[in-house]
Formats: C-alpha cells, structure tokens, sequence
C-alpha cells in the first residue's frame, strides 16, 4: 500500500452532538470545500430502505460500509479537488476505527494499515463535549454518557495514530470557525 500525505485535509471530528454541523455550514459559507459525513448519510439511506446496516440493528454491517466509503470519500477527495487550499473532512475514516472500539469489534489488517498509510493533516480539530448544546434525533441517538465516551475513545484512537488533537473551544460559531483557520494558517 503507497503512502498518502495530504497535508491539506484537515479533520473536524468530536462526539455527537458537538455543533460539528454549525461549524461546517460557518466553514462552508466562507467558500471553504467541505467533504459531508459519511456517518449521517449511510443512517438515513439505510432507514429510508428499512436497510439493516444501522448501530442499532447491524453494528457490524454499519461499521463495514462506513469505513469502505470514508476511504472512497478520501480517494475521491483525493483525486478531484486535492491541492493546496484545506480541505475539511466531517469526520475521517479513523472514527470507524473508534467507533469499533466503541462496540467493542475487531479492527482488521486492512483497518490498520489504511489508518497507517492514508494520512490526513497531523493536526486534528475536536470538538468536545458540550452538554449545553446535545440534542438527540432521529441520526443521533446515544446518550450524554456515551457522546462523552466518543470524545474520550475519538482523541485516543487520533492519538494511537500519530495525530496532534486540537481542541476546539467552547465559543460561539464564528469564533469556532475563526479558531481553526487561524491554526491552519499558522
């Protein structure tokens, strides 16, 4: 497998329920390109076919196919819009990995070298929790208990992988958006 280094893909990651989305339509209004979570999309595909790959039916099925098309997302990324502007990742291929942790499933050879050798910009933006703002719907539907577990098992699986976590604060939109290009730039 051929190394990847794409300094210019930046990680926006965290538990649910965090305000990634808010901080990705801030990014996204400033003409920053944004690659959608893979996550959000296979739960309402798979609730619209009365699919079974969802983490309340099919963990195994669901963790599969999500980490199969965060890889496409990053191949396709990669050869369509791969340069020098950032570009932001709503989540990365890596939160499979956590989230297998999370349900307690094996984490494969080929997980492991993918998380090795395909690699994002070292520094990973993490939103961590906020109980102020988590909301439960119909994508979302762990517990405050467990958006905190995410956080916590999300910054060690980065960190297992040689990443630098990045902490976003708890600040209003605007500022959270300023906070990560001023990193970025810096």
């Amino acid at each position: 497998m051929n190394l990847k280094n794409n300094n210019n893909f930046y990680v926006i990651t965290g538990g649910p329920g965090v305000g990634k989305t808010t901080l990705f339509e801030e990014l996204k209004s400033r003409n920053h390109v944004i690659i959608p979570e893979i996550a959000r999309e296979l739960i309402k595909e798979q609730q619209e076919s009365n699919g079974e790959a969802l983490p309340w039916k099919n963990k195994e099925l669901y963790k599969e196919i999500m980490f199969k098309r965060s890889l496409h997302s990053f191949e396709q990324t990669e050869k369509k819009l791969n340069g020098e502007k950032p570009i932001f990742f709503d989540r990365g291929f890596l939160d499979t990995i956590c989230y297998a942790k999370l349900i307690q499933s094996e984490i494969d050879e080929e997980m492991e070298h993918f998380a090795e050798n395909w690699r994002y910009n070292k520094n990973i933006f993490m939103l961590p929790p906020w109980q102020e703002i988590y909301q439960i719907d119909n994508e979302r539907k762990q517990d405050w208990k467990e958006a905190v577990l995410t956080f916590e098992k999300m910054c060690g699986t980065y960190k297992k992988y040689g990443y630098n976590i990045v902490e976003i604060p708890k600040i209003s939109v605007s500022e959270r958006a300023d906070f990560v290009l001023e990193i970025i730039e810096n």
